[in-house]
């Protein structure tokens, strides 16, 4: 376990010491600050309080699709670079496994996801603060961090579908093409029975909350859990099957 956790911090260390480490996190600070004065310029009783605010912010119909877009990029080339600069090969020259390696890239890439996630959800509060009270309404730490799972099992979805993509393609420009080209399309809805097996409607749990309609009859919060979970499944063995059989040579 100690083996991995240095691989862990490794790769932690390689993605912190880039210089566009930061720009997701900064854009995640100031953009809840512009968001927060426009809304309260153009309709300030949209939100009774602070923490409202913020719960609404924080799922994939609010901040939460921005989130995913900055994890995709911030993330695409964890993988395709090592290939395309030759620097995979010092990696496996080590004495761990393939399968070590690149698990300790996607475990860093979660870790990633989930900064940005903790830095939009404070930002997001504390710009609700200057414009809406602290108080007031119906909201609670609760449900603000129920919003906050909601919107992070969107980001990790996505986050794992670019780990696959960049492991299949080894290019960073092609993995954040498909990947973004998936975002924009994710809200789009077919009205057929067989659709609600694929992975974009099931990416939204907070659908079902306070007993939402789902995307499709038939569907439950169980469903899209376990349909997340086989994609996830599936992603996952696709890269990690890919990486371990590549020759890099």
């Amino acid at each position: 376990m100690r083996k991995f956790s240095n691989l862990v911090l490794n790769e932690w260390l390689k993605l912190f010491k880039k210089r566009s480490f930061f720009v997701p996190h900064l854009i995640l600070v100031f953009f809840p600050l512009v968001l927060s004065y426009i809304v309260h310029s153009v309709s300030p009783e949209t939100f009774a309080s602070a923490a409202e605010f913020t719960k609404e912010m924080l799922l994939p119909t609010g901040m939460g699709q921005v989130m995913a877009i900055l994890t995709i990029i911030g993330t695409a080339g964890i993988v395709a670079k090592e290939h395309s600069q030759g620097t995979v090969k010092f990696l496996l020259i080590r004495a761990r496994s393939r399968t070590a390696i690149l698990a300790s890239k996607y475990v860093t890439v979660l870790l990633y996801a989930l900064s940005l996630t903790l830095v939009a959800a404070a930002a997001i509060f504390l710009s609700g603060l200057l414009w809406f009270t602290a108080g007031g309404g119906d909201t609670g730490v609760a449900d603000i961090l129920q919003s906050m799972l909601y919107g992070f099992v969107y980001t990790f979805i996505y986050a794992t579908l670019v780990f696959m993509l960049g492991v299949l393609t080894n290019s960073t420009g092609v993995t954040i093409g498909i990947a973004m080209f998936a975002v924009t399309m994710d809200k789009i809805v077919i009205n057929r029975e067989f659709y609600k097996y694929f992975l974009f409607p099931n990416l939204d749990l907070s659908a079902y909350s306070n007993g939402g309609n789902p995307p499709l009859p038939g569907m439950t919060l169980g469903f899209s859990i376990i349909m997340l979970a086989v994609y996830t499944l599936v992603f996952l063995l696709a890269g990690f099957a890919v990486f371990r059989r590549r020759d890099v040579a």
